[in-house]
């Protein structure tokens, strides 16, 4: 039997993003369900009936919820392509623990610039301290497009809204973050996967006129 993967997700969320990237990575055929979180599907509801959010994998009829983690369950179980988490436990926890510097720290520098007059101060600091992370290496599971890539690669979307609502360039100070963007980007699982940034920005504008932000 086949196995069954539907993916609750929403087309600018960094985090169902992650989801994207991963399945696509391991070749696993899925159904994307678009939500609409002013109206959220009763199967949303009910599959992640804790936070109400998305993304949420459902997997033969068992729901996963949280990006990272639906990221380290496909690794898991669809594990004959690339595994994404390294085997060393040492790296492997490394790995983990810069996946949830990004998830506590750069969401809301970045959401701070688009829904405000764009003070990007925090969230270059941020960036600089992953670019010292990824130093001189290819990606920032080394050689290979890892867990940590992963986990950033679907923030770059939302780069030129950042740069556009704050008015500043961020490969002016991170040009290694934007050259390891353009080398994730030739891997095609991850350049599918993800949405063009205009239509990001685009979105952006909406939920700031949504929010009194910009007059209409």
């Amino acid at each position: 039997m086949a196995d069954k993967v539907i993916l609750l997700d929403l087309f600018a969320s960094m985090f169902g993003m992650r989801a994207r990237v991963a399945l696509a990575l391991k070749g696993v055929e899925y159904e994307y369900r678009e939500e609409d979180l002013r109206n959220k599907s009763q199967l949303l509801l009910e599959s992640n009936p804790v936070h109400k959010k998305i993304p949420v994998l459902i997997h033969n009829g068992k729901p996963v919820c949280e990006s990272l983690i639906i990221v380290q369950y496909i690794d898991e179980v669809w594990n004959h392509k690339s595994p994404l988490l390294p085997s060393d436990p040492y790296q492997r926890a490394q790995a983990r623990f810069w996946a949830d510097y990004i998830d506590k720290k750069l969401y809301d520098a970045g959401r701070n610039i688009w829904t405000s007059k764009g003070d990007e101060q925090e969230f270059m600091e941020i960036l600089k301290q992953l670019e010292s992370q990824l130093g001189e290496k290819a990606f920032f599971g080394g050689e290979s497009l890892g867990f940590v890539d992963v986990a950033l690669i679907t923030y770059s979307t939302w780069f030129h809204t950042y740069e556009m609502c704050g008015n500043f360039s961020i490969e002016e100070q991170c040009p290694k973050v934007v050259a390891w963007v353009k080398r994730c980007l030739e891997i095609e699982a991850v350049s599918k996967s993800l949405p063009d940034p205009d239509k990001i920005y685009d979105f952006a504008l909406v939920l700031r006129k949504v929010f009194g932000i910009d007059k209409a």
